[in-house]
């Protein structure tokens, strides 16, 4: 039995993938500090003998005592309102963390597969966005704390694969969304859906004229485990080229939804991307992968989620 080390295993991504590795017959040890990351999103797993949850912070010295194959590395805040608050812990992550994982990799013989991001591409002058394509990211505002720690995370993978003939991988994930997302991580997908529930205006920053392409996450796992097996080095772009306005999209979730909120406009926050739309031609033909749920689908399945989440919190009648 292979063994598969997540970092950030308890976050929204980190669990499908945890829940993945181990219906494909993985042993799989999740290692998170629980910042952003939630228990409730592995706990269905906490009896399982192939399962084992280390609580760590990988930006402090760490290592196994035992065989890893993979290291799927997926530790970080994600999400705007978290590396605004945690901008020196989402650097050091990318950094350090990064780091330390690619050490242990190097020690244990492992492959190493690293969660980047669009927000590498910065806000884009490219569109829609290749793996070609450098960026156009501000490293001193505010959101750069985030974008330049995964672009940092991406050089070092590189440096690893080609000094020390590391065996690494880098996904690139454009949005994606589904069950298990923090109700309160401040992306638009969750904060649409809670406020089209409970009433409440939807928040759209800006004219609303801003880009988005959104993947449900069960694609985006199918994508990062082909990846994961594939011989692929260089940066893989995962995610839905379905591209639509968020001003339209937060119209498509009341409709979904059933509510009559209103729409609230807020000033849109400094550096936040006009477009946002993946090339995905290096996954389609490396890859065989393209998403294959429907954005209604997949949306349906995640305001069940959150309605379920709501009537627990006592916020929405059963």
């Amino acid at each position: 039995m292979t063994t598969v080390a997540v970092t950030g295993g308890a976050g929204f991504l980190g669990s499908h993938l945890c829940d993945r590795m181990l219906a494909e017959g993985h042993r799989v040890i999740c290692i998170d500090n629980f910042i952003t990351g939630r228990r409730a999103n592995v706990e269905h797993l906490a009896d399982r003998d192939d399962f084992r949850l280390l609580e760590h912070d990988i930006s402090q010295p760490f290592f196994l005592d035992e065989d890893v194959d993979y290291i799927l590395h997926f530790a970080s805040p994600a999400s705007p309102i978290d590396y605004l608050e945690l901008p020196i812990q989402t650097l050091k992550v990318g950094s350090l963390g990064t780091h330390n994982m690619l050490g242990l990799a190097k020690t244990k013989g492992a492959r190493l597969l690293l969660a980047s991001t669009s927000e590498v591409y910065g806000d884009p002058l490219v569109h829609p966005q290749p793996e070609t394509y450098w960026g156009n990211v501000n490293p001193v505002g505010p959101r750069g704390v985030y974008d330049e720690a995964k672009r940092f995370a991406e050089a070092m993978v590189m440096a690893y694969h080609r000094v020390h003939g590391v065996e690494t991988r880098i996904v690139r994930i454009f949005n994606t969304y589904g069950p298990r997302m923090r109700p309160r991580d401040g992306r638009v997908v969750p904060a649409f859906i809670q406020q089209a529930l409970t009433g409440e205006p939807l928040t759209v920053f800006g004219d609303g004229s801003q880009t988005r392409s959104f993947c449900f996450v069960d694609d985006l796992v199918e994508g990062i485990y082909r990846l994961l097996l594939s011989d692929r080095v260089e940066p893989t772009n995962i995610g839905n080229p379905g591209e639509m306005t968020i001003l339209d999209f937060a119209r498509h979730i009341t409709r979904l939804t059933g509510s009559e909120s209103e729409i609230s406009f807020r000033d849109l926050p400094t550096d936040d991307p006009k477009i946002r739309q993946p090339d995905i031609s290096v996954a389609r033909d490396v890859l065989g992968w393209q998403p294959r749920v429907e954005l209604d689908e997949g949306l349906l399945r995640t305001i069940e989620y959150f309605r379920q989440y709501l009537q627990e919190e006592g916020r929405l009648e059963a």
